[in-house]
């Protein structure tokens, strides 16, 4: 059977990725800069300052590499299209053949720096368990071309990270998530399947590993509403 602390990190992280951002993310690549790297570069000393040096061996593409990682793009105005309170109504199974457990759950995102990171606070009541919360940190990695996210929670005291990648259509989100299982004190796996199934509608499957065995069962779904 999965273990408590097992179930909630997959719990946590299938809440939080109702995500996406809040802020503005710009669509537009930045120019390259001009002859002076530092002349309307977004990361210019403020007037009448220094200008900054580049570090000895770096080349103008260097700098350009830097700038192009750090802006925000379509990928951060995908989650930003998720923006707002999200209301879910939550399916779990502690093992591959228990019975099914209900509740229901609330995740509210905010944008971070400029929409370049969301945060969602999560609010929850695990059933035999108690109140929840967990906070989630997501984004899209430029230089890794993959959506990423960290989770921490009121039921565990280890982090969870993640890599999700969007399908063409923008119609599913599949992430794998690693986190640290206390019953085989190894890194574990799981996966979870997000489907945008209209604009204000979204369901979510996650699947683990039961520790005893190896088989794979499907821990949670959850029907998600924007409010």
């Amino acid at each position: 059977m999965v273990c408590k602390n097992c179930l909630v990190v997959s719990a946590a992280i299938v809440v939080a990725c109702v995500g996406g951002a809040i802020a503005f993310a710009q669509n537009e690549k930045p120019k390259a800069p001009p002859s002076n790297p530092h002349a309307n570069n977004p990361h210019a000393a403020p007037q009448g300052q220094p200008e900054m040096k580049l570090p000895k061996g770096w080349t103008m593409e260097d700098m350009q590499a830097c700038m192009v990682a750090g802006t925000p793009g379509e990928q951060h105005q995908f989650m930003a299209s998720h923006a707002g309170t999200w209301h879910g109504k939550e399916t779990m199974w502690m093992g591959p053949d228990s019975e099914a457990m209900n509740t229901t759950c609330t995740a509210v995102n905010t944008s971070l720096l400029d929409g370049r990171f969301v945060r969602v606070n999560v609010n929850s009541e695990m059933p035999g368990m108690g109140p929840f919360m967990g906070e989630g940190t997501y984004g899209y990695d430029n230089v890794s071309g993959k959506y990423v996210c960290s989770w921490i929670d009121s039921m565990s005291t280890g982090f969870s990270t993640g890599t999700g990648e969007l399908s063409a259509d923008k119609k599913t989100m599949t992430w794998n998530f690693t986190f640290n299982c206390p019953i085989t004190k190894k890194p574990a796996m799981m996966r979870e399947v997000d489907t945008f199934k209209s604009e204000n509608e979204m369901t979510m499957e996650m699947f683990g590993n039961d520790p005893k065995t190896g088989k794979e069962f499907k821990m949670i779904h959850i029907d998600y509403t924007r409010k």
